[in-house]
């Protein structure tokens, strides 16, 4: 049975937890078991209006309503702790047949009972509980407002943009580690490194069903696929990444340099921001920089960057002329007459027309030049970031054959996202402790880039996002800061507010 099917009948069968307090408010027991009508007895009698019913049957916001009629049930036998109140939230699988069973003779219809006058310490309890609640519903299940911190996304975003991310639009899913600080992500206010939540319940990945999926070329905010384990002291590099350049030991030992190492469960990994190229099934190749999907050239991003080789007649280029081409990235030296610039395709044009400017080029990593930090690195994959695949991006329910030669592109979606027992004995792959030649995926998989093509930490350098890590779609930028100016010289980019992502 599918997690959805068993969630919607948990739902619909909940008040059968009520059969004793349907008796004592004068209703057959029987009619707690009732789908839907079960729902609208519990409503009267706690006295509360039809039109809940609205609220009952959206997604995401019922289970909160259900939460918010079992405290209302609980004032009915002259229960107004909140401790007892959040007990029965809690647990209420144990407290509602207990309630039933053990308190019929305080049992008052809500006409009759004592209206409790709440302190204003409990008035403002009460208050500060319900937005928080609310706010941690609108930000876990809803929407959620996110900041661009590095320019792997410009020119398409930027630098200082203030965005709203989409939950639901692929479906919300349920956080690993629901015990955690509001608000915040894994790291608690004014503290370095102290967790921000607790590991004492954990619960499995569950996505809620959303309208639509992945698309090719959506923009997409996801949990950091490396995240899963960090040094602390550089948390801006891939721990992977660091082992592969120092070695396990040395990470491990110096933390001097690299700090505790700690692992981050799947919702409190960083959340990063691409372009999603490929979904699962597709063949991504990248030929000197044209990424080709199933075997065309997809389109390329209006804004995309990539670095070139401005080459003059020796005098200097305007710096004045340069700021009109709004180049954000910093600007290199090649030679006495060379500069690296990262440009646009308009702006790299617009370059070519200057006076002193002799050449426009960009800059090409060659086809089989390999760049061991590029996924999967291994050099029997001499790949680079502007050649490199092709590489068919992994499916739920796909089987691949896998050797000691390509083992290396599937040895982190089936230990570390697919959690398996991976062993490599010689020639042999043992998953699970049995020797295997093929293996079966369950999970999608997606693959991010950022449009700044040449500045970019994505999956071309650790591999796939699996769908487990997807958190929503970036849809709309509210508010768009230039850190580099004044506030009130040009800080607030006023041609970039209220604008749509494409």
């Amino acid at each position: 049975m599918s997690p959805t099917l068993i969630l919607i009948l948990l739902i619909i069968f909940f008040p059968a937890l009520l059969w004793k307090t349907f008796g004592h408010a004068g209703h057959p027991g029987w009619k707690s078991a009732v789908p839907v009508y079960n729902y609208y007895i519990w409503l009267q009698i706690i006295d509360k209006p039809l039109w809940w019913f609205i609220f009952l049957v959206m997604p995401f916001i019922n289970a909160f309503m259900v939460m918010l009629m079992v405290v209302e049930t609980l004032k009915c036998y002259k229960i107004h702790s909140l401790g007892q109140q959040a007990l029965a939230v809690l647990f209420p699988v144990v407290y509602l047949p207990w309630l039933g069973l053990k308190k019929e003779k305080d049992y008052t219809i809500p006409a009759n009972r004592v209206r409790i006058k709440k302190t204003a310490l409990r008035e403002w309890v009460d208050a500060i509980i319900f937005a928080v609640i609310a706010a941690s519903i609108i930000r876990i299940f809803m929407i959620e407002a996110y900041t661009i911190p590095t320019s792997s996304m410009e020119k398409s975003l930027l630098v200082g943009d203030f965005l709203f991310v989409s939950k639901l639009s692929y479906g919300p899913k349920v956080p690993n580690t629901p015990i955690a600080f509001p608000f915040v992500h894994h790291t608690l206010p004014l503290t370095e490194n102290t967790k921000s939540y607790v590991e004492w319940i954990k619960l499995p990945y569950y996505r809620f069903p959303g309208p639509s999926k992945v698309k090719n070329n959506d923009v997409v905010v996801f949990n950091y696929p490396d995240g899963d384990t960090v040094a602390l002291k550089v948390q801006n590099q891939s721990y992977y990444a660091l082992v592969r350049d120092y070695t396990r030991n040395r990470v491990w030992n110096d933390k001097v340099n690299f700090g505790e190492i700690v692992a981050r469960p799947v919702d409190k990994r960083e959340n990063y921001i691409k372009r999603c190229l490929a979904i699962p099934g597709d063949t991504l190749q990248i030929i000197d920089q044209v990424v080709h999907i199933n075997g065309k050239p997809a389109d390329v991003p209006e804004l995309a960057q990539f670095k070139y080789i401005v080459r003059t007649d020796g005098t200097r280029i305007n710096p004045m002329a340069l700021d009109k081409l709004d180049i954000t990235e910093e600007i290199g030296m090649a030679g006495p007459e060379e500069y690296v610039i990262t440009l646009t395709n308009e702006a790299a044009e617009k370059l070519k027309g200057f006076i002193n400017v002799r050449e426009v080029k960009k800059i090409i990593q060659p086809a089989g030049f390999w760049q061991p930090y590029i996924f999967p690195f291994d050099s029997a994959y001499p790949w680079n970031v502007d050649n490199f695949g092709p590489l068919v991006i992994p499916k739920a329910g796909t089987t691949v054959e896998i050797n000691h030669r390509n083992i290396v592109l599937y040895e982190r979606i089936i230990k570390n996202y697919e959690l398996n027992n991976l062993e490599i004995q010689g020639n042999t792959i043992l998953i699970n402790g049995k020797p295997a030649t093929s293996y079966t995926f369950k999970m999608d998989y997606y693959w991010m880039m950022g449009d700044n093509r040449h500045n970019s930490a994505d999956s071309r350098f650790w591999g796939f996002v699996p769908q487990d890590h997807i958190v929503g779609k970036a849809v709309f930028v509210w508010l768009s800061l230039d850190n580099r100016k004044p506030l009130f010289g040009g800080k607030i980019r006023v041609n970039k507010l209220f604008r749509t992502i494409n």
